[in-house]
């Protein structure tokens, strides 16, 4: 009996091991010398609207643009290995296997540079882990907006209201959505203008390549309904007049490193095509196999595959939305990849107030970095319901996220000229605390409309602002600061809100200081506006008692 024991443990152990041996691996190729592509025709490979980008912005065309050598991908196939994706951007695919004798012959192929394992089979799925701390409630309102419903507050508060109200809803902005399933998107009530209107312009399944993106999971649904949903008189999004990419990257069933390697992929596909932002209400620390756990010291901003991936979409010209994270409530507290990236644009959660909520992420007080960057309604947000067909109300910051990605659209539909970065230093200088930024908040709440009046006041805005106002926010009288030695101004001047000039006066260009009165006007918002011939340099100012 003891035998039979002991026979048992060691067969169920071999079958354990068996249940979880890694069955995906990343094979990096060495290079792409023989690829039929080049970059002196791009149009080979990129979308018409991904070359305007680049050369609208000057964003060079290079290597990682060019597609992987097919060459190369017929051989690891012809190795009976089960090819998944592809990943351009690191010279990579990902398979499936479960033999070592194929491994054995990628391994010796001399165009392999290495092969990783990134994906172990479980026996069980770990269910609930991914969307932590995000709930899911019941509508509870009797005062809606008759063009807002009550999605009123949400938009409201970042002042995004006038933006639409001038006309700038996201028409012919695209918005890449890489999330999770997006169950019910093609039949519920909420994306009838998005379906209709043609603006759902595509959708890819990274996870399973011939399945299609409507199941599995609610909660991409949840995520584009905040930007693109719209019900007349009970709800509308921050972005209903854009463009989407349903991108299924993430399997919620598990985390696993492949999942980094799905988002980069999506991000890869989604400039090919022309996105001009993405949103992703996704983000990595731990894994089911800590080995493959991000320790502090990756959250350098450069270090984990998906936050590469997020700078690299910057690169490409394309602005890179990511909520901050729910893990305010947990042990490690802290935003989690890509929101560390210094080109993401990473947003955290306030409640229905503009409190910041008890489960948003934490930027690292000991770093220089101020992350979350901004954040907006992520408690009690307005969304489309999973359950039945109308909306609910929901928790978490991958909702705060889209809200904002929505709204960056808007703001870039009416400043086109703007760069990605040009419009996130707009959007921070108009929060409710760029003055006094800090790990919960970051720069605050934001003002749409102030960061609209920031991005047309100056192409030359954020090229170096040499300018600085003690104290800010004033009651009185404030002094005024530059580099005299840099920037010779010949003018200063006050605006308002609206953009009318409330003040001017002309300046000596020796001068490096000057004392504004404020003791007259009455609190709020006020822009100052300091020039020459050849430029123009802006800095809010806030009158308070």
């Amino acid at each position: 009996m003891r035998k039979f024991i002991f026979i048992f443990f060691i067969w169920f152990a071999v079958q354990g091991f068996a249940q979880v041996a890694p069955t995906k691996y990343l094979v990096q190729f060495t290079d792409k010398d023989q690829s039929p592509y080049s970059v002196s025709q791009p149009e080979e490979f990129l979308s018409q609207r991904a070359l305007d980008r680049r050369t609208k912005y000057g964003i060079e065309i290079d290597q990682l643009d060019i597609p992987i050598d097919q060459v190369y991908i017929q051989g690891i196939a012809n190795t009976g290995a089960k090819l998944i994706i592809q990943v351009k951007w690191i010279n990579a695919v990902i398979i499936e296997t479960e033999s070592t004798t194929v491994l054995d012959a990628i391994n010796n192929l001399q165009y392999v540079s290495k092969v990783d394992p990134i994906n172990k089979r479980l026996n069980s799925y770990k269910s609930g882990d991914k969307f932590k701390n995000e709930e899911f409630g019941g509508l509870k309102s009797s005062q809606a907006d008759p063009v807002y419903g009550d999605a009123y507050n949400q938009i409201n508060m970042v002042n995004g209201i006038p933006l639409h109200e001038a006309g700038f809803k996201g028409d012919g902005m695209v918005i890449a959505v890489l999330d999770a399933g997006f169950t019910n998107v093609n039949e519920r009530t909420i994306f009838n203008s998005l379906r209709d209107n043609n603006q759902i312009l595509g959708t890819y399944n990274f996870v399973n390549p011939s399945e299609d993106v409507f199941r599995d999971n609610t909660h991409g649904m949840s995520v584009l309904s905040i930007m693109g949903g719209s019900i007349p008189g009970i709800f509308l999004g921050t972005a209903p007049n854009a463009s989407y990419w349903l991108l299924l990257t993430e399997e919620t069933g598990s985390e696993f490193l492949i999942e980094e390697y799905n988002w980069m992929a999506g991000a890869a596909f989604a400039d090919s095509v022309g996105a001009d932002v993405i949103n992703s209400s996704l983000g990595y620390t731990e894994f089911d196999d800590t080995i493959y756990d991000h320790p502090y010291s990756d959250l350098d901003g450069n270090t984990t595959p998906v936050t590469i991936a997020a700078d690299l979409a910057a690169k490409k010209g394309i602005l890179v939305v990511n909520s901050a994270g729910n893990s305010g409530n947990d042990s490690w507290k802290y935003i989690i990849a890509p929101a560390d990236g210094d080109s993401v644009f990473t947003i955290g959660a306030v409640d229905t107030s503009g409190i910041i909520t008890s489960f948003s992420s934490y930027g690292f007080e000991w770093d220089s970095r101020i992350k979350p960057n901004i954040a907006a309604q992520g408690g009690n947000v307005v969304l489309g319901s999973s359950s039945v067909d109308g909306i609910t109300t929901g928790n978490g910051t991958s909702f705060s996220s889209p809200l904002i990605a929505g709204m960056m659209a808007c703001l870039w539909q009416s400043r086109p000229n703007a760069n990605n970065m040009e419009l996130i230093h707009a959007v921070e200088q108009s929060a409710s605390k760029y003055n006094n930024p800090d790990y919960l908040y970051g720069y605050g709440i934001p003002d749409f409309s102030s960061a609209q009046l920031l991005l047309n006041l100056s192409d030359n805005l954020f090229s170096g602002n040499s300018l600085e106002i003690i104290p800010n926010p004033v009651s009185s009288d404030a002094i005024i600061r530059w580099n005299q030695e840099k920037y010779k101004y010949d003018w200063l001047e006050l605006l308002d809100m609206q953009g009318r000039v409330l003040f001017r006066e002309d300046l000596n260009s020796a001068m490096s200081q000057y004392t504004l009165s404020l003791k007259s006007y009455k609190n709020g918002v006020y822009f100052l506006r300091l020039g020459n011939q050849k430029q123009v340099e802006s800095k809010k100012i806030i009158k308070i008692d």
